[in-house]
């Protein structure tokens, strides 16, 4: 018998690349959507729209599940000072691209973890630099039409075919790109109060 068990762990995402990260944790989670308008607010940095959308996930959802812990997170990509969202469809994503090669792109992958026990939050925002390789149209387009990232902020989804078009990746965590930092995220998991590895009889 383990001397506690964790307490109810809920991803508030939709997105299957955060679920199957936070599989790797082997900790016992349920996963809810959240309905939240991501858009920017006017004047807004990448990072505070990071910020404020992971946060504004993991309250939403939190806010009908009283003893449980929530993971929200939002990621935004930003070139030339410029926003970068999903795509969404082939011209949008083939115009990023196009945009993206042979630049440096920022991602700021933002973290909340809200414990609606105690109402206390936890959020940080885990930047990674990623330089485009300079790759013609032809290169592009087939690898959008193989892959069909275009739920993938800038389009480049990383953990697949997306890695060719990667010349280097910088990061104080190599899970941040592809939408939850682990890294982080078990930091503040263990804060608030979780046992990892957790223990089987749960």
């Amino acid at each position: 018998m383990p001397l506690h068990s964790n307490p109810p762990l809920i991803l508030a995402s939709g997105s299957r690349y955060r679920r199957e990260l936070l599989e790797r944790l082997r900790v016992s989670f349920t996963v809810q959507a959240p309905h939240v308008d991501e858009t920017p607010l006017t004047g807004e940095s990448p990072h505070e729209t990071a910020l404020r959308l992971a946060r504004e996930k993991a309250h939403a959802v939190a806010a009908a599940h009283p003893n449980a812990v929530v993971i929200g997170s939002d990621q935004v990509a930003m070139l030339d000072g410029r926003q970068i969202g999903k795509p969404g469809d082939h011209p949008t994503a083939m115009a990023q691209l196009r945009m993206m090669r042979g630049k440096v792109v920022e991602f700021h992958t933002a973290l909340c973890v809200h414990d609606a026990r105690s109402g206390l939050s936890q959020s940080d925002d885990v930047m990674t630099f990623v330089t485009v390789r300079d790759l013609p149209d032809e290169t592009l387009d087939a690898y959008l039409r193989a892959e069909e990232p275009y739920d993938c902020a800038g389009s480049a989804k990383s953990e697949g075919l997306g890695i060719m078009l990667l010349e280097k990746v910088e990061s104080t965590d190599p899970t941040a790109l592809i939408g939850l930092p682990l890294i982080a995220l078990t930091t503040m998991l263990m804060r608030a109060g979780f046992t990892l590895p957790a223990s089987q009889a749960q």
